[in-house]
């Protein structure tokens, strides 16, 4: 099993400001599941969306909002909170706090697949 350093893994711009870096996972699909940390800076949304596939999203580090379909308003998250989205349910969140928002995302797919839903965004 190989050991990665996130200091050595190359940062993808995301459009409206946010970093993400493949940790687990390639463009050749060769690992079950993705890993990535994405950084995301203040004011900076997701946009709701959703994957075909579960999703886990842990927050490391600063402060931010989610939203889930049939949840009503959006929900604080902060350092400990992970949020365990099943396939096709639509979400999002948005940093807001002074500093970056870093999550972990785990895809249960060889792909990083997502489905934009602007018309559903909090």
């Amino acid at each position: 099993m190989p050991i990665i350093n996130i200091d050595e893994v190359e940062k993808q711009p995301f459009p409206g400001g946010a970093t993400y870096q493949t940790i687990v996972g390639d463009d050749a699909g060769s690992t079950p599941i993705r890993l990535g940390l994405q950084i995301s800076e203040p004011g900076y949304s997701t946009g709701t969306h959703s994957h075909p596939y579960l999703e886990v999203i842990t927050v490391v580090e600063g402060t931010g909002e989610a939203w889930l379909e049939g949840k009503a308003g959006v929900t604080p998250i902060k350092p400990g909170v992970t949020l365990v989205l099943p396939a096709g349910l639509k979400h999002g969140f948005r940093a807001t706090g002074t500093g970056p928002l870093k999550t972990y995302g785990v895809h249960a797919s060889p792909d990083r697949l997502v489905d934009f839903c602007p018309e559903d965004d909090a």
